[in-house]
């Protein structure tokens, strides 16, 4: 399994670098999400009007879409600190009790990864979330007593990438949901144009619609490759980015035209070529192409289910006509392996 994989959309070491600089930091800077952007300005000027904290909101979808940066945003529009933490990190329920009791009025409070957050943990933010309380339990056995804490009125947001995961208790506490969805190829050049004006990289229009095209509708990517690119352009090119620039910076990270790379095409390879296009079973798939099953399902397809070009059905994933012209393939097995009565390979999928 490749983890430091290129065209990953989660975080990155290299990510750190001007990624501070390069996130937005009010509702005007932040470009696409224009949806989320009209109905959240109207929701920060409503509480700011009453002088009173936000509700209490979640925001989910495909990592690197600007889930962390959009909470950034809404304590800035607030004018108030924000406190960030992970589900993950927060073992105990002590420890988010600290952080809570740490809070001012007004405070954001930004959970990423929040679907990970224990039972154990929840139970303590159930009360924290509704009445702004604490419930602690002072002692064991027959002289253990309850004591309640008030809390500040403050702002928790929550970011997921699986808000299926989320408990249904934990999710219904949340009076602001949205959805971020993936970015336009428009939307993503308007991106890579401001963040290569700030790092000073002088770019042509070809060369930044380009890299927008490559990117998967996520400005994460884009920035990523942006700099590569700008790697590319200083040691091999005169240092500015064009359209040939980008368009062999690219493939050199063998990153094609749709924004495909390497992993991606083996894994449609492997389903055309070993198995006709299949179906086949999921767990087979991982063996043939020797990755993890759950990182096929969680990393690769939902890229490739997006371009439509694989389908998953009950007896397994498929490729697509548009796969196999895709790959250079005849269609020839397509054709043949339309009759159902075909035994094809299959496990639990």
């Amino acid at each position: 399994m490749d983890d430091d994989r290129f065209m990953m959309a989660g975080y990155r070491e290299e990510d750190s670098e001007n990624e501070l600089s390069l996130r937005p930091r009010s509702l005007r800077e932040y470009i696409g999400q224009d949806a989320v952007k009209q109905n959240l300005s109207i929701y920060i000027k409503a509480a700011l009007k009453r002088r009173d904290a936000l509700d209490h909101m979640l925001l989910y979808g495909p990592p690197g879409l600007g889930k962390t940066t959009l909470a950034c945003i809404v304590a800035a529009e607030m004018g108030q600190n924000i406190r960030v933490t992970s589900g993950p990190a927060i073992d105990r329920p002590g420890d988010l009790a600290a952080i809570l009791t740490n809070l001012n009025a007004g405070d954001v409070l930004f959970i990423d990864e929040i679907h990970r957050l224990s039972r154990a943990v929840e139970e303590v933010l159930y009360p924290a979330m509704e009445d702004y309380a604490l419930d602690i339990m002072i002692g064991k056995g027959p002289t253990a007593r309850s004591m309640r804490l008030d809390l500040p009125h403050f702002t928790l947001i929550g970011a997921t990438t699986r808000a299926g995961q989320l408990s249904a208790p934990l999710r219904d506490r949340f009076g602001i949901m949205f959805r971020l969805e993936l970015y336009s190829p428009e939307e993503l050049a308007q991106i890579v144009r401001r963040s290569s004006s700030i790092l000073g990289m002088p770019a042509e229009e070809e060369g930044i619609i380009e890299i927008a095209r490559r990117s998967r509708g996520t400005p994460r990517i884009a920035n990523r490759m942006l700099k590569r690119v700008r790697d590319y352009a200083q040691v091999r090119a005169d240092g500015k980015i064009t359209k040939e620039v980008a368009d062999k910076g690219l493939n050199l990270l063998e990153v094609d035209a749709l924004g495909l790379d390497k992993v991606d095409r083996n894994v449609l390879a492997t389903l055309i070529g070993k198995f006709d296009g299949g179906p086949v079973g999921l767990d087979t798939l991982a063996a043939a192409t020797g990755e993890d099953a759950l990182t096929i399902e969680d990393v690769y397809e939902p890229f490739l289910l997006q371009l439509g070009f694989l389908q998953r059905t009950p007896r397994g994933r498929v490729a697509t006509r548009a796969a196999y012209l895709h790959l250079g393939y005849s269609l020839d097995h397509l054709e043949e392996n339309t009759d159902p009565q075909v035994t094809f390979f299959d496990e639990n999928q």
